[in-house]
């Protein structure tokens, strides 16, 4: 089981259903669609995959194949920003 917690100081601001993020350390920025912004918020305390897929599932009433093709995709882009850690359970 993967846990997943936010990393490094991100700056967000609302913009409709979506996020921009920015990371002042990076000088980079990314914006979050309705789902990612909402994946976003959940991590505010760290999570584990299964539980991100599962309340996604409720949410927005996905297939569960779907739910985890589409966090995992999501999470590895945060990953490769450095906004999230993936840490073994």
């Amino acid at each position: 089981m993967t846990m997943v917690r936010r990393t490094g100081t991100w700056l967000t601001v609302p913009m409709g259903d979506d996020l921009l993020m920015m990371s002042p350390e990076q000088e980079n920025y990314v914006n979050l669609n309705e789902v990612g912004a909402w994946i976003w918020g959940l991590l505010e305390t760290p999570r584990h995959l299964d539980e991100i897929c599962g309340l996604l599932i409720e949410e927005f009433e996905v297939e569960p194949a779907e739910a985890r093709a589409t966090t995992e995709t999501f999470l590895a882009r945060l990953k490769s920003l450095e906004a999230v850690a993936l840490v073994p359970a």
